[in-house]
């Protein structure tokens, strides 16, 4: 759970299960805890490995937000099955009267005086039981585990 005023964000890392030459998906949500409407913005450190739908809207007051997160299927294995990809939450509390076609970069610039939360998560990586992945020697066909970043 997350320590924010405006957004509860479940959960707070990315857990994507990896199997070579496979797009795999995880699910976040975000739940506005505010009374108000509050506007999002995903980012990542890299775009082109990703896709998020969601990646930018509007929720209204106490409702949620399903975004699904998609990882493009991967030629080959990370190093120890770490990754060092990020992904950033911003949000903002947006007017009344504002609709998600209305949501703009501009309401996420710091630089403009608007008041932005920021959290960050972490991407891991869970081995497929199907899956045998020799760059570790904790890894062996059948055990699943799990690398925090």
């Amino acid at each position: 759970m997350s320590n924010n005023e405006l957004l509860e964000i479940e959960p707070m890392y990315l857990q994507f299960p990896f199997e070579l030459k496979k797009q795999m998906s995880c699910s976040l949500y975000l739940t506005n805890k505010t009374d108000n409407n509050v506007a999002f913005k995903v980012k990542t450190t890299n775009r082109n490995n990703y896709c998020v739908r969601p990646n930018y809207g509007l929720i209204l007051p106490k409702s949620t937000c399903k975004v699904i997160v998609t990882m493009q299927a991967q030629k080959e294995a990370p190093s120890d099955m770490q990754s060092i990809e990020k992904f950033m939450i911003q949000s903002v509390l947006a007017s009344p009267g504002v609709t998600a076609k209305e949501v703009t970069r501009e309401m996420f610039s710091k630089e403009s005086g608007h008041v932005v939360e920021e959290t960050k998560l972490r991407v891991t990586y869970v081995c497929s039981t199907t899956t045998n992945i020799t760059s570790s020697p904790r890894t062996r066909r059948g055990f699943i585990f799990q690398c925090f970043c």
